[in-house]
């Protein structure tokens, strides 16, 4: 008898271990999921094995997992997440189990794979308290059609989580498990129509209080996914709510862009629909009975799901009362992902009224972007970052998207999410040649005395002119200029708008030999006309100072105006020289040989005339051909030791290059972004620099600090020199250096042999040795400009705020737009209309070496020796 029960038991066994799967529940912990796995980590995780029949039902699991872990059934609800394996690869994804057929799927998988136990991760969420009465003693009004608000049944999954039944009359609507037609696009104003009927919301202030703190009750609290973790609290903060307004709570706020503490903001709006997470998904899912500002930002939240979800979506249907979405993967593979929400009726608020979720659906493959990442949620999520940096570059653009949800966005849709950004922040560019001559009136409104010249063409039609040229100047510069060296560098470039062009600007330099910002123009182009015409504004409206030394490239335009009688810069009222840069760029152009390059630049800065014919000799027996090219323009417009002291050591248009690549972003933005910009970016430069000056004055620092330095230099270097005085009245001096080099002083007449003294302005160490020898104040050598009294009412003029729009004064003039020749066609960035040179090569870079020929110079894809090679 023994033997028999012994038998029977083993047969039963047996049996049991057949119809029984193992699995390993683990709870107590986190789920992590990574791009190939799906883990639960915790410092306090538990392991639970358990044999689970093949006909288990999902609430006999449920009541399984309950006893075996002792969790809390009537506080905490169980969430089930199956590791599933993917077909291609050694790759995991996460599967909800929330009902029968999941769970039969979840345990064939031993069947069907080469898994032998299964790995369930649970979940564990706190049940909220269930509404069972209505909120603020509107007990009537939620009783009605409005708002059915029901009790809740608490269980596990998404579909059973607290989520409020919130929709329209039973009678009118079809269940959560049917597929209405209307939802595929058929009779859908017919519904929309019936629906408003039965959504009516009441306008009394008391039931939207109630109807507010009856969906914060229900979780329709929404919350930030701004942050770097979405904080998923059901606790905002109190100080945002306005008590008076039922959707206050989430309105999108509007970002304050002034200040750079802001880049963090990423999306502007922060109502994204993840609430507690009740349904299982540690990201959130919808619920129904949420309540949207708009259509749009429904449709935006619903990008954002998607997309941390990692699955995508269709519009089935889409108006002004309706949308309806279902997943993109729903015939292929019956996931019943859907979303549906209509207007509430005399509002422009979005309701969702039914929703199946999360997606069941998994991905076949890795993707690299995602449909629902289009260029409109791009330009949400860099708008901050465009308003405190417009020169951000689209490659920063893609790696931050990048890093905010993990998808690598084309190059194209990038720049068109920038060019978005761009439109809203800084207008229309079309609209912005309309709009500048009343920019111009809001800033003379608060900053009289600037300049400001308009050319224009007449047209066909009445009241209207087409923009041709203008040209501003603000009055802190005009006044600011009076105190800096009589030195002005002019330049010009390239707009990259929508509408083509050139911006001229003019450049000055103060006493600590940095730039001034004096003047601009926007112009059609580069030419004789648009040369002169800028320069005929800056001496009419600008400046009228005798003797100033003009620093520009060789364009034909700026060599005829500069010589034209008419213009008031021909010489003696003003001195044109030569961009030592260009100049070397354009022999280099020429003859291609780097040694001759850098002889022309060491006799350009050859400070005597001695070193200038030995590097001119040198030049000629090299190339005869060269030297003649050299001797073919005016010695006095780009050697420094034929400048007569009109330069003060300047030898390129190096200030206006570097004003130009602050404006680089600004050129690409509409025309009355780029005027503002150089208002702003001026009154900053005279800010700082104003309390430089100040504080220089109030420490009773008689120079400037590039003039403090290069002296302290120079009177180091004369304490070693050799003095014979020749002449005590005339003060003439012979100077002797270690290098055993001598030089004639002469101080009575503030000049020495080096010439440096006239070239800069400032006493060389020949004269400040004489000067020690003497006991002379070498001081009075100095310039003026250098003097810190000189700097500081260089920048002391003051900018002034400008008043809002709606107080500036009205515009009453011709109505100005844009020239239709100018305009860009096509779409994407457009192309650079910069002369390369080689001047765009830097210095001492290494060049290419061909893959094929092994040559210097070039690559593979430009090589011209592949056919010998082959």
């Amino acid at each position: 008898m023994e033997v028999e029960d012994e038998i029977a038991w083993i047969i039963w066994s047996s049996n049991m271990s057949a119809s029984t799967i193992p699995v390993i529940c683990y709870y107590n912990g986190q789920i992590v999921r990574t791009k190939t796995d799906v883990e639960y980590e915790g410092s306090e995780t538990r392991i639970v094995p358990l044999k689970i029949p093949i006909e288990c039902t999902f609430q006999e699991l449920i009541d399984m997992i309950y006893s075996k872990t002792i969790i809390d059934k009537r506080r905490f609800n169980l969430v089930l997440i199956c590791k599933y394996p993917l077909r291609n690869g050694n790759r995991f994804q996460p599967y909800q189990v929330r009902d029968d057929s999941s769970v039969r799927e979840m345990l064939d998988l031993v069947n069907t794979t080469t898994i032998e136990e299964i790995e369930l991760f649970i979940k564990v969420v706190r049940v909220k308290a269930q509404l069972n009465q209505c909120v603020g003693g509107h007990e009537d009004l939620f009783a009605r059609n409005h708002y059915n608000v029901a009790q809740f049944d608490y269980g596990c999954g998404p579909s059973s989580g607290p989520v409020p039944d919130t929709g329209l009359n039973a009678d009118d609507e079809h269940s959560a498990d049917e597929e209405p037609n209307d939802e595929y696009g058929e009779d859908v104003d017919d519904e929309c129509d019936g629906a408003d009927a039965d959504v009516e919301v009441d306008r009394h202030a008391s039931f939207l209080r109630a109807f507010k703190q009856a969906l914060e009750n229900e979780q329709g609290v929404y919350v930030s996914a701004q942050a770097p973790s979405c904080d998923v609290s059901n606790h905002p903060d109190d100080e945002t709510l306005d008590e008076s307004s039922p959707v206050a709570y989430h309105l999108p706020p509007t970002p304050q862009f002034q200040h750079v503490e802001n880049l963090d903001i990423a999306v502007a709006s922060c109502w994204t629909p993840w609430v507690q997470p009740t349904t299982g998904n540690s990201s959130g899912e919808f619920v129904i009975g949420q309540v949207f500002n708009s259509k749009s930002d429904l449709q935006e939240a619903a990008k954002i799901y998607s997309i941390k979800a990692h699955q995508e979506y269709v519009v089935v249907a889409s108006s002004k009362k309706l949308l309806v979405l279902r997943c993109k993967k729903a015939e292929e593979c019956h996931c019943p992902w859907k979303l549906r929400a209509m207007v509430i009726k005399d509002t422009s608020l979005f309701v969702i009224n039914k929703y199946t979720g999360p997606h069941t659906c998994v991905n076949p493959c890795l993707n690299r972007d995602h449909h629902q990442l289009d260029s409109q949620l791009v330009s949400t999520h860099i708008k901050a970052l465009i308003q405190a940096q417009f020169t951000l570059s689209t490659a920063a653009i893609q790696a931050s998207v990048m890093e905010k949800w993990g998808y690598q966005i084309s190059y194209k849709k990038a720049l068109d999410g920038k060019h978005k950004v761009i439109r809203q922040l800084f207008g229309d560019f079309s609209q912005s040649y309309t709009e500048l001559p009343r920019l111009f009136l809001g800033i003379e409104q608060s900053n009289p005395g600037g300049a400001v010249v308009w050319k224009t063409f007449e047209t066909n039609m009445p009241n209207t002119e087409i923009f041709q040229r203008v040209f501003w100047s603000f009055k802190p510069s005009i006044e600011g200029f009076q105190h800096c060296h009589p030195v002005m560098s002019i330049d010009g470039t390239h707009l990259y708008g929508k509408y083509k062009g050139k911006l001229l600007i003019a450049m000055g330099c103060d006493g600590n030999n940095q730039l001034f910002p004096l003047a601009f123009a926007i112009t059609e182009g580069e030419n004789t006309d648009s040369w002169g015409w800028f320069l005929a504004c800056i001496r009419n409206h600008v400046t009228q100072r005798p003797g100033i030394c003009v620093i520009s490239d060789r364009h034909p335009g700026i060599m005829v105006a500069m010589v034209d009688p008419h213009l008031g810069w021909a010489t003696p009222f003003a001195y044109h020289r030569i961009c030592m840069r260009h100049f070397a760029s354009n022999f280099m152009t020429q003859y291609k040989d780097k040694i001759l390059k850098n002889l022309v630049c060491r006799a350009a800065l050859a400070s005597t005339e001695r070193k200038f014919k030995k590097h001119m000799n040198t030049i000629g027996r090299i190339n005869s051909e060269a030297l003649q090219w050299l001797e073919a323009v005016p010695f006095q417009l780009w050697a420094l030791s034929h400048d007569g002291g009109r330069r003060y050591g300047l030898m390129t248009t190096n200030i206006s290059e570097v004003f130009n690549s602050v404006l680089k972003g600004a050129r690409s933005l509409p025309v009355t972004a780029l005027v503002q910009l150089t208002f702003f970016r001026l009154n900053s430069y005279f800010v700082a620099r104003r309390e430089v000056g100040a504080n220089r004055l109030a420490s009773t620092e008689q120079f400037t600090p590039y003039v403090d330095a290069q002296i302290q230099g120079r009177v180091v270097k004369a304490g070693s020199m050799e003095i014979v005085l020749y002449d005590h009245e005339k003060g003439l001096f012979h100077v002797k250096s270690r290098r055993g080099r001598t030089h004639r002083v002469t101080l009575h007449e503030k000049t020495c042999t080096c010439v440096k003294t006239l070239i800069y302005g400032f006493p060389c160490s020949h004269i400040i040795s004489a000067c020690q020898h003497r006991c002379v104040d070498f001081r009075l050598f100095v310039d003026r400009y250098y003097t810190t009294q000189s700097y500081y009412d260089t920048w002391a003029p003051l900018f002034h705020p400008i008043f809002n729009e709606d107080e500036w004064p009205l515009y009453d003039g011709t109505v100005i737009v844009p020239p239709e020749s100018m305009r860009r066609f096509g779409s994407g960035r457009p192309k650079s209309t910069r002369l390369h040179n080689e001047m765009d090569v830097r210095e001492g870079k290494t060049l290419n070496r061909c893959g094929l020929c092994k040559q210097l110079g070039h690559n593979r894809r430009s090589c011209k020796n592949i056919n010998q090679v082959q």
